[in-house]
């Protein structure tokens, strides 16, 4: 808005007054931010009226433009979107790592035995509140989305990836991420969750190198 503002300006004056392109840019800065200062030339009446209406229209986009701007890197936005940049880089560096689908109960510890063996490793998980537990530690890449999805899969490094393990509660899901792994990286090792026994073979069908059953195992 603040573009299109300027651009609008500078034509205007460019039109209305036979300005140059440095005459016309200054007269419009001056007049959205209400500086006050001279005119470079006095204006003709078409002039006056042009600035009259496009100082009442702009001033409005001007400070809301501004205040944006302000609050972005006040209120940590642009901070956010640094840390996220350096995770999504970070992410994409990671080789033979190891993709946790889902940071439930099994996920978390997947995760701390990975962490002990000092392997890295990169979370999927899609649920609000688990990825505001993530946030708190700056040790942990994850990505917020859901893992049944190819990009997703894609984005973690899935063709780069050693060994993918899904724990979404659902076995549907990870139906659809074994099916979606295995397609993408045909030699990566695949470690499954079941709730049921009937998903079992399922899974191993799909391409799981193994399936957990952690209810059967209690």
């Amino acid at each position: 808005m603040l573009l299109i503002s300027v651009v609008i300006g500078v034509a205007g004056y460019i039109l209305l007054e036979n300005y140059t392109f440095v005459e016309a840019f200054y007269m419009t800065m001056i007049t959205i931010t209400t500086a006050g200062y001279l005119e470079v030339h006095p204006l003709s009446d078409a002039g006056r009226i042009f600035t009259s209406l496009y100082l009442v229209t702009n001033i409005g986009i001007f400070f809301y433009g501004a205040t944006t701007i302000v609050g972005l890197v006040i209120e940590g936005e642009f901070k956010n979107f640094y840390k996220n940049y350096n995770v999504k880089k970070k992410i994409s560096e990671l080789k033979d790592h190891v993709i946790i689908c889902g940071y439930g109960r099994n996920g978390k510890q997947v995760c701390l035995e990975l962490k002990d063996d000092k392997h890295p490793y990169m979370i999927i998980e899609k649920r609000e509140n688990i990825i505001e537990e993530l946030k708190t530690d700056e040790n942990n890449l994850f990505i917020d989305g859901d893992a049944t999805e190819e990009e997703v899969l894609i984005a973690a490094g899935i063709k780069n990836a050693k060994a993918i393990i899904t724990t979404l509660p659902e076995d549907p899901d990870n139906v659809y991420v074994v099916l979606t792994a295995r397609e993408l990286n045909p030699s990566i090792t695949i470690i499954s969750r079941a709730s049921n026994e009937s998903s079992v073979n399922k899974l191993k069908r799909a391409g799981a190198n193994n399936v957990i059953m952690p209810e059967k195992i209690g």
